[in-house]
């Protein structure tokens, strides 16, 4: 739910008044009756779309079945706020352009400490972190701590984590709480004192080159990656779960397990891709599915943080009641604004997504 009942008064208190579509929140936890109580009034959704600014998790190139039935309930007097995937999905910017209405795309916001609170990737990227580590244990045929029991010692899990960005970091600390033993591989050699202060061994494999802008690593070439495949391979075939993270914005996720890697872990291992939303980082992932390969089990997950949807909600919401304040107070674009915008009376404003598009 992009805004949850408790964030209306502070909406109220600026004047703001709230129309939201009846039961959009009722599957995370917040019914029609919480957001009356605060003083939204419950709609249909083409009265919600008569507003003057639309709050939404997916709209645009995130969401394009139902984006595109939207697009006759759009005018150019209106503001639409959420993640839009412009950079994936160009064209669907372009279609939503020919509205007139102005477009800010959430994951375009800058990720630096003065956009901090309006990060709405990062927000998201920690509960992938957390729920995917959950989805290994649950389909691991052991258990992830060390016991030792009248019937013998249980040895512990051995998890391997690749990239540690805010989802690497949190599973890594998700998957220490359960009590396995971790490593985790990132290109970014910076990231290695984060690594180790919770409580996993950094993985170093010596190519280094990968440092990227804000908190993404940069893409690299096809030379790059089979090299790191290559140098991956043993950690990998010695691990009971893999869990990869890598994701380089508006672009497909890089390939870092091949199907040998993947054929060399022992029956019953576990992978947990989380970049199968954008192809996968693993070459058997099934966005959508559940693939089980020589005994070894890969999870292709999309849009993991819907599976934790109350909390999702609440962080979300959080980041766009900060983003909206911070649009009603600008005099002027900022730099977040100005990255996050996408279009604007009736075109495409945005140089990225532009280039996206040619």
């Amino acid at each position: 739910m992009a805004l949850v009942p408790e964030l209306l008064p502070e909406l109220g208190r600026r004047g703001l008044q709230v129309v939201v579509e009846t039961k959009a929140g009722e599957q995370a936890g917040f019914p029609d009756a919480a957001y009356a109580e605060k003083g939204a009034r419950i709609a249909s959704r083409d009265e919600v779309f008569g507003a003057d600014v639309i709050l939404c998790i997916r709209c645009a190139g995130a969401n394009p079945e139902r984006a595109r039935d939207d697009l006759t309930r759009l005018s150019e007097s209106q503001t639409l706020i959420g993640l839009a995937d412009p950079l994936g999905q160009p064209g669907h910017a372009l279609e939503l352009a020919t509205t007139g209405a102005r477009l800010f795309a959430l994951e375009l916001v800058p990720r630096t400490t003065r956009a901090q609170a309006m990060d709405v990737l990062s927000s998201m990227a920690t509960i992938a972190g957390y729920k995917c580590v959950l989805m290994a244990a649950e389909r691991l045929p052991r258990m992830f701590p060390m016991l030792v029991t009248a019937a013998g010692t249980v040895t512990p899990a051995r998890v391997l984590i690749v990239g540690a960005g805010v989802a690497g970091l949190m599973a890594i600390a998700t998957a220490k709480r359960l009590g396995a033993v971790i490593t985790a591989y990132d290109v970014r050699p910076a990231v290695k004192q984060e690594v180790e202060s919770l409580g996993a061994r950094f993985l170093d494999l010596g190519l280094g080159g990968g440092g990227g802008e804000g908190a993404y690593a940069r893409a690299m070439d096809e030379s790059f990656y089979e090299k790191q495949r290559r140098l991956l391979a043993d950690a990998v075939a010695q691990s009971d779960v893999v869990i990869t993270t890598a994701a380089v914005p508006g672009k497909a996720a890089p390939r870092l397990l091949t199907a040998a890697m993947v054929r060399a872990m022992r029956p019953g291992s576990v992978v947990v891709d989380l970049g199968a939303e954008r192809g996968g980082n693993c070459e058997l992932t099934k966005p959508g599915k559940d693939v089980v390969d020589h005994g070894v089990t890969i999870l292709g997950p999309t849009n993991v943080p819907s599976t934790v949807p109350y909390d999702a909600s609440r962080m979300f919401s959080k980041n766009v009641r900060t983003f909206l304040f911070h649009l009603l107070d600008a005099k002027a674009e900022d730099d977040i604004l100005r990255e996050a915008l996408v279009t604007r009376g009736g075109e495409v404003v945005h140089a990225r997504v532009r280039e996206a598009e040619a």
